[in-house]
């Protein structure tokens, strides 16, 4: 017996190159869409049938889906300043990739990578696409065996957007970039790879929209980070208190790196996000629908992590 055949996109990124990775080992086929001018960003230790396209090309996608089990979608721009910019990939490509799932005379089992912001779409563009996103699988996914997974910040091996903060962490200071009030929730990416598979291969649980954790209840509050790197670094540490003046005139310069076509990650939207208060998940439904735990926890995810940017 043939073992399942994975169409993925976002497998250059960071998420999309773990959960590969995973599936992977876990003995899945693999087929993925890559843009040409990502193709030597591929991560090389997995085995891939490579077609060359952009979520924008018809034709690319539709060899991608051609005869697979089942797809998962984390591809996705994360860095832009305009809705325009967010909504052409993370919206129009996901409705471009439903529909041709529903075409198939097989429609393969679907999993969208979307992120806990979509749980409020006003705060940003990239949150609000996001959630137009969910929302378009639900409006376009009838008949098909979709599931939706909206996990927080995930960081891990190979992070490049939160690795700055997580060394600056290490190295004994700890930024304090939300309100005193604010707690959030993690999860290491291993830990939603493993999740994945899990929703791969329960395809009676569908037509959901599942938050996951890395198993800490009430999540993490910005007033506990210090204690949490002191125990990772087995010393003192320095808190720096960044109020939301000092974020709002950085992003602003941020957004002059426009001019020189940068995208930049740290905008008056991303501030949003980081001062909203309430980014704690709960993973009693995906615990009860998909049998998963979370395995890995902050500081044991801080050494693997850290472990593995020393060692590249």
């Amino acid at each position: 017996m043939r073992s399942p055949l994975i169409a993925l996109t976002g497998v250059t990124g960071f998420i999309g190159g773990r959960i590969a990775r995973h599936l992977s080992l876990r003995g899945f086929r693999l087929r993925a869409l890559v843009r040409p001018e990502s193709k030597s960003r591929l991560p090389g230790e997995v085995p891939l049938e490579v077609c060359l396209g952009s979520l924008a090309d018809g034709k690319a996608l539709a060899s991608l889906l051609d005869g697979v089990d089942g797809l998962v979608h984390c591809a996705g721009l994360v860095r832009g300043l305009k809705a325009s910019q967010f909504d052409a990939v993370n919206v129009a490509g996901t409705e471009r990739l439903v529909r041709l799932a529903r075409q198939s005379p097989t429609p393969p089992r679907l999993i969208l990578i979307s992120s806990l912001a979509a749980r409020q779409p006003k705060l940003s563009p990239y949150a609000l696409s996001k959630f137009r996103a969910e929302q378009s699988l639900a409006r376009l996914g009838e008949g098909l065996s979709w599931l939706v997974l909206r996990p927080p910040a995930v960081y891990g091996p190979g992070d490049r957007e939160l690795l700055p903060l997580l060394k600056t962490l290490a190295r004994g200071v700890v930024p304090i970039l939300g309100p005193a009030d604010g707690r959030f929730s993690l999860l290491f990416v291993d830990d939603l790879a493993r999740a994945v598979e899990k929703a791969l291969v329960c395809p009676e649980v569908r037509g959901q929209v599942l938050e996951l954790h890395d198993g800490k209840p009430g999540g993490y509050g910005w007033d506990e980070l210090p204690a949490i790197a002191e125990a990772f670094r087995g010393g003192k540490v320095v808190r720096l208190p960044l109020p939301e003046w000092s974020l709002r005139a950085a992003a602003g310069l941020a957004a002059l790196s426009a001019w020189v076509g940068r995208s930049p990650m740290l905008t008056q939207g991303k501030v949003n996000e980081l001062r909203y208060p309430d980014w704690v998940c709960d993973n009693n439904a995906i615990g009860q629908a998909l049998d998963w735990q979370p395995e890995i926890q902050l500081v044991q995810g801080l050494r693997l992590t850290l472990g593995s940017a020393r060692a590249t």
